[in-house]
């Protein structure tokens, strides 16, 4: 199956500069001051969630023909990064969302997209993608949720697991095996359009060390009945490269929010260093720390041009599926070193909670994890560099 082309022209840059200038305005104005606050407590930041819908950035990716700003990988991830150096967190409950929107623009019938994308767009309807269960994550072929065809229905029973937005979203793109005894097993799986209704419930709700103030909680399916017409493009067993389809962008998104921990850190320690003074100068003078902050520069800069570099193939319509995890392994590797030379930097101070540097510190180890383990990038360049090689 043809996959749909992700090209899409990049913005005028001072379209793009005003965009961001003001992203940056009301990360300063609104999401500065309640940071603290709202993931020390694992609060759910409902006043930021409505004004994200107001700016358009459950949107932001959806084309403007069904309400979105149509903006192109390249800026996307800009704003991912200026919004995750200061608050990785409120990425995740936009990026999930339009995940679940860009399988359906992809993959989706015209009956479908006209239905779902415009309140996507306009974040009446929010959500995420339900892909991972308790025994399934990189080995996505491994789910046990099954669908079954019942009429001009499918009735649905399993268990998701680690859903974002799974207390507060409404709606979530779905994958479960309509045929379990297909060989090879993807070819048994499928992809849904699944509304919060009757038979899917929220179950545990994960206590975690970060990425607090976004839900990830199990959804159970218990003869949860939807109609046909929410299987994704109409046709049975197309759903793994429907869902791994959204994987580039999930991964640029992933490396965006890696390139926004390591700037934050960076931007974070710079200033501390420069106002902590011992031995009577500011240790900003120091050697020793003058040596962390020349490697954090490095990896910050480094990790923003692999993911540029990654979105502007993606906007191409290439297959960036090495790019991407080049930029997604990288960027992510790098949140975490950065994040822990700054701790180091801010010395006992990095293990105050009156600090925001430790937030980065805790959130930092999940990008290695999401979207596809470090470990699995890793084979995945591996084996997209032999191919473009071949002896």
């Amino acid at each position: 199956m043809a996959e749909p082309s992700t090209a899409r022209p990049a913005l005028d840059p001072y379209e793009e500069a005003a965009l961001l200038d003001g992203i940056q305005k009301w990360i300063d104005k609104e999401v500065k001051p309640v940071v603290l606050h709202h993931d020390h407590n694992d609060i759910w930041p409902e006043e930021l969630v409505q004004q994200m819908a107001e700016m358009g950035l459950f949107g932001a990716t959806i084309g403007t023909e069904y309400g979105g700003l149509g903006l192109p990988a390249q800026t996307y991830a800009k704003i991912v990064m200026m919004i995750s150096s200061y608050w990785m967190a409120l990425t995740g409950i936009f990026n999930s969302h339009l995940i679940m929107a860009c399988a359906v623009e992809r993959f989706g019938t015209p009956d479908q997209k006209a239905k779902w994308l415009p309140k996507f767009a306009s974040g009446e309807i929010r959500g995420g993608l339900a892909l991972t269960e308790p025994n399934a994550g990189t080995d996505l072929q491994a789910i046990r949720t099954v669908a079954v065809r019942d009429g001009d229905h499918y009735v649905l029973n399993g268990t998701k697991t680690w859903i974002s937005n799974s207390v507060n979203g409404s709606c979530f793109a779905l994958i479960a095996k309509t045929d379990p005894k297909a060989e090879p097993r993807y070819k048994g799986m499928s992809f849904f359009i699944a509304p919060k209704m009757e038979g899917m419930s929220v179950g545990k709700k994960f206590d975690k060390l970060g990425y607090k103030s976004i839900d990830s909680a199990e959804l159970v399916l218990e003869d949860y009945r939807i109609p046909a017409e929410n299987l994704i493009g109409g046709v049975e067993g197309q759903g793994f490269f429907q869902a791994t389809g959204g994987l580039e962008l999930g991964r640029i998104n992933v490396a965006a929010r890696g390139v926004g921990l390591a700037e934050g850190s960076l931007r974070l320690a710079t200033e501390y260093a420069q106002l902590r003074q011992t031995m009577g100068k500011p240790i900003s003078e120091h050697q020793a720390i003058q040596l962390k902050i020349g490697e954090m520069v490095t990896r910050a800069q480094a990790s923003r041009l692999l993911t540029i570099e990654a979105a502007k193939a993606y906007d191409r319509g290439e297959r960036c599926d090495m790019e991407a995890g080049m930029a997604k392994y990288f960027a992510s590797e790098s949140a975490v070193a950065n994040s822990q030379e700054a701790m180091r930097i801010y010395g006992g101070y990095s293990y105050s909670k009156e600090y925001d540097i430790e937030r980065y510190y805790r959130d930092s180890m999940l990008m290695c994890i999401g979207e596809g383990t470090n470990e699995m990038q890793r084979i995945i360049i591996s084996k997209q560099w032999v191919k473009r090689n071949p002896a």
